[in-house]
């Protein structure tokens, strides 16, 4: 995906998205929901803080020694009958999967969520070689008809409401449906129902690879997967090169981890553990399994000190919920496959093309919340950080930005020009203040006042405040210890002399 391809900046999408009162109500209205749950979720299973750190242990290890793991995995899996493709690129992943497709002679391919499947764009491959591609979880099926990308990691659909989906779904069962959940959702299995039959080749996503069983995992909820992965006679599973995990005892920490960070739940529906096709005493089961592994900018994180522990990522979508960003902005602002923290952290790491890229980093607060929410403790915060600095670094900065910075920086060196700069500010701003507030959108203000008032500066500095409080504090207590008493008569004395150092 370019930016450059008429898609404009993240602003320029921003801008669309918070001049949708629908969206921004929708979008925050259940990711309050989510981060709600997830919260009690944790809460309730005791020893969060315990349970991410060895969740982020887990992760770290098998990373730090990913290429071992990945050796096992693709052992065990062969043993078990899997085809095992490795795929450096999404060109080479679709490329393995059209000659999968020929070989089998696939007319249909229904397809249970997965990320990495978006990300290189299957669908419009498979449509292009004439081969009818079905989004067969719900969410994915409801963005697939209205030709979308998802809006959010778990929950696709997110920025729609059930009378959007209705009229969707009417258009496509060639009658009126009713905006009534259990309607549109009973509309919807039973047109699945007849695609999941007539399939020639199934698509899943891989949430973890075990690598001392070679089995691939799944967790959904609406029994989709299980479909896809059993009716078909072959089965074809997309998997990011770091979806492993060491062992089945790790996968028990991942299921503690990853639904409740997800959706609040205890566990999922579903959890599916998948090793190899079907075997002679089986009574489904696909004939032919194939997994692709893809890297696709993965190993290029690899050894960075910055950004390896990208790859820890579970895919919970939990950042997304804590993001005040993505609250207000939705999924599709991000322009690329992954959205919120993740995504703006995420699609510039993947793509060598920083300069395409460089201007999502700059959509976060950098307020911790994701830090906070993400059950593996990726410091995404600090990765933001980075890929700012680098893009200054490569000479993609923004010149007022630096003349900005060059200036701010030249001020807050010195105490009295800081001083200096407050008071004209405040006298500066009796032109555009009011009660309060400044709602002129003038300067660097125009962007911030588009959707809210920038505070007022206060009649005094905190600097003033304090000088202030410490003297009253010193005169209000005689029998203050000597001790604190000749440390605060040293603060005062440097206040008067012109210093600014505290002992």
């Amino acid at each position: 995906m370019s930016m450059s391809s008429g898609r404009g900046s993240v602003k320029d999408r921003a801008k669309i998205a918070l001049n949708n009162d629908f969206l921004r109500k929708a979008v925050k209205f259940t990711t309050e929901r989510l981060k709600t749950g997830k919260l009690n979720a944790a809460a309730e299973q005791g020893n969060w803080e315990e349970w991410r750190e060895r969740g982020r242990q887990i992760r770290l290890h098998t990373i730090a020694h990913l290429d071992y793991y990945l050796g096992a995995f693709v052992e065990n899996a062969r043993a078990q009958g899997v085809h095992v493709h490795f795929a450096e690129t999404a060109e080479e992943a679709v490329s393995i999967t059209m000659e999968i497709a020929r070989h089998r002679k696939a007319k249909s391919v229904v397809k249970s969520k997965s990320m990495v499947s978006e990300e290189i764009h299957i669908n419009r491959a498979l449509e292009e070689l004439g081969i009818e591609a079905v989004e067969t979880d719900l969410g994915e099926y409801i963005i697939q008809l209205a030709g979308e990308a998802p809006s959010h990691i778990i929950i696709p659909a997110i920025h729609k409401n059930r009378y959007q989906i209705a009229e969707l779904l009417s258009e496509e069962a060639g009658e009126t449906l009713p905006p009534d959940t259990a309607v549109l959702a009973g509309f919807v299995r039973r047109k699945l129902r007849e695609k999941f039959l007539e399939a020639d080749i199934g698509m899943t996503g891989c949430n973890f690879a075990v690598a001392e069983t070679g089995s691939i995992v799944l967790f959904e909820n609406e029994g989709n997967g299980r479909m896809v992965s059993t009716v078909p006679k072959t089965q074809i599973t997309f998997m990011g090169m770091e979806r492993i995990i060491p062992t089945l005892d790790d996968l028990e920490v991942m299921a503690t981890l990853l639904p409740r960070s997800a959706t609040g739940q205890k566990l999922t529906v579903y959890m599916s553990v998948i090793s190899g096709p079907r075997r002679e005493p089986d009574g489904d089961g696909p004939e032919e399994m194939h997994v692709i592994i893809l890297d696709n900018g993965r190993s290029l994180q690899l050894g960075d000190p910055d950004f390896q522990e990208l790859l820890n990522c579970i895919r919970c979508g939990a950042c997304l919920n804590a993001c005040p960003v993505y609250r207000h902005i939705g999924g599709h602002a991000y322009g690329g496959t992954y959205s919120g923290p993740i995504g703006a952290v995420l699609t510039p790491a993947l793509n060598r093309n920083t300069a395409e890229w460089d201007d999502i980093a700059g959509a976060s607060t950098l307020c911790g919340a994701c830090y906070e929410a993400c059950p593996v403790k990726i410091p995404l915060h600090d990765m933001l950080v980075y890929l700012r600095g680098r893009k200054v670094e490569k000479g993609h900065g923004d010149a007022a930005e630096k003349a900005g910075m060059s200036a701010f920086g030249y001020i807050m060196a010195d105490a009295k020009r800081l001083k200096r700069v407050a008071a004209l500010g405040r006298f500066g701003q009796r032109f555009v203040a009011r009660g309060g507030v400044i709602k002129a959108r003038i300067g660097p203000l125009k962007g911030w006042n588009a959707h809210r008032y920038a505070p007022a500066l206060p009649p005094k500095t905190f600097r003033e405040d304090w000088k202030s409080f410490a003297e009253e504090a010193a005169g209000s207590l005689p029998e203050m210890d000597a001790d604190v008493k000749s440390r605060m008569e040293r603060i005062l004395d440097a206040r008067r002399k012109g210093g600014g150092r505290h002992e």
